[in-house]
C-alpha cells in the first residue's frame, strides 16, 4: 500500500510518499480502506520532533473508511461497515485500528465526513461539554475561531446558548468565523481583543476563553475572564506559552486548565457517548463541517499549509 512516513525530523520536505507493507489485523482489531484522513497540528509537532526508535513514522490520528477484515473476537463490526476513528496513524491506504476508538458512521454520512470529525469534533465536545460545561447566557472566547476546533467550538456554544466572541489570525478567516456563527469576530494580529471584549461587556468579561494560539494571545485571553471565568488552553499554534504568575488570577479568581480529549474520553463508554452525539449533530444539520482535501501524495503541501496558517476548517488527505 501507499502510505506517508517521516523518516527524520524536519520540515514537510521529510514527509515521503511510498510504498509499505501492508498491516494485518490482530484481535481486537479491524481493517480498514481509508477513504479519508484528517490532518492535524499534533502532526506538525510530531514531525517535527520524529526520533529513533519510531522512526519510519506514519503520521495521523484520524481516518474514516470501510472495514475490509475484523479480528479475532470483534464482533461489533463486520466488512463493508463504513466506520471512523481515532488514534492510530492515518496517513495510508490501509489501516488498523482497535475497536475501542472505532465507530460506526450513521447511515448516508459521507466517510470524508467522518474523518473530519473525529478528532477536532470530540475534542471540541470535550472542551464545550466537559473541560467548560457551556451554557445559555454565557459569554464566550474562541482563540482561532475559523480553524477546525475553533469552528466547532463556536457553534456548540451557540447551540448551547451563549454569545461567542471569535479571533482569527487574518482578516481572510473573518467571514469563515462569522459562517460558524460568532456574533463577534476580531482579527487579534491587528485589533486588540481585551480592550473590544471589555467595552462590549461593560468590564465584565467572559465566562470560558478557548485558547489553541498559545503565545500570542494566552496572557491577554486572561484578562478577559469574568469573575470565576475558566481559561481553557489546548494548542500552542503561536509557540509555548511562556511563564506566568498565578497572581494574575488574582482579579477575578479564575481558573486556568491545560487539557484535551484524553481527559474526556477515558472509556469506551464515555468516548461512544461524546462520539455519538456529536455524529448526531452532524448528522441533523446542527454541527457543519467545513473542509479542504489534498491527495495523500501531497501530505507536505498540507502540512506546509496548515503550519503556514493558510488553510480554513479541516484538512484532509484522501488516498
Amino acid at each position: 500500500m501507499k502510505a506517508v512516513r517521516v523518516h527524520e525530523p524536519g520540515g514537510p520536505e521529510v514527509l515521503r510518499y511510498e510504498d509499505v507493507p501492508d498491516p494485518s489485523v490482530g484481535p481486537g482489531q479491524v481493517l480498514i480502506d481509508v477513504a479519508a484522513a484528517g490532518v492535524n497540528y499534533m502532526d506538525i509537532g510530531r514531525r517535527r520532533s520524529a526520533s529513533a526508535p519510531d522512526l519510519p513514522l506514519i503520521l495521523g490520528g484520524e481516518s474514516a473508511g470501510t472495514v475490509a477484515a475484523v479480528g479475532e473476537g470483534v464482533t461489533e463490526f463486520v466488512a463493508g461497515d463504513v466506520v471512523a476513528y481515532h488514534g492510530p496513524p492515518g496517513y495510508a491506504e490501509k489501516v488498523v485500528a482497535p475497536v475501542a476508538r472505532v465507530i460506526k458512521l450513521p447511515p448516508g454520512m459521507k466517510a470524508e465526513t467522518g474523518a473530519a470529525i473525529m478528532l477536532q469534533g470530540l475534542t471540541a465536545h470535550a472542551l464545550a461539554h466537559g473541560a467548560y460545561n457551556v451554557k445559555s447566557g454565557d459569554r464566550v472566547l474562541v482563540q482561532a475561531g475559523a480553524g477546525g476546533v475553533g469552528s466547532l467550538l463556536t457553534q456548540m456554544a451557540k447551540n448551547a446558548g451563549a454569545y461567542v466572541f471569535a479571533t482569527v489570525g487574518s482578516d481572510d478567516k473573518i467571514q469563515a468565523a462569522k459562517e460558524a456563527g460568532a456574533d463577534t469576530v476580531m482579527n487579534y494580529s491587528e485589533q486588540d481583543f481585551e480592550e473590544e471584549i471589555a467595552e462590549a461587556t461593560r468590564g465584565q468579561g467572559v465566562h470560558a476563553v478557548f485558547d489553541a494560539v498559545g503565545k500570542d494571545t494566552f496572557l491577554k485571553g486572561i484578562n478577559c475572564l469574568a469573575s470565576r471565568g475558566f481559561m481553557v488552553s489546548f494548542g500552542q499554534a503561536s509557540g509555548p506559552i511562556e511563564p506566568f504568575d498565578p497572581a494574575l488570577l488574582s482579579r477575578m479568581g479564575g481558573y486556568v486548565t491545560r487539557t484535551g480529549l484524553a481527559h474526556y474520553a477515558g472509556t469506551r463508554e464515555e468516548w461512544l457517548q461524546r462520539a455519538n452525539e456529536l455524529l448526531g449533530w452532524v448528522n441533523t444539520g446542527k454541527i457543519k463541517v467545513r473542509t479542504t482535501a489534498y491527495p495523500l501524495s501531497k501530505a507536505a503541501d498540507a502540512h506546509a499549509d496548515l503550519q503556514g496558517r493558510k488553510t480554513i476548517g479541516k484538512l484532509l488527505l484522501i488516498p
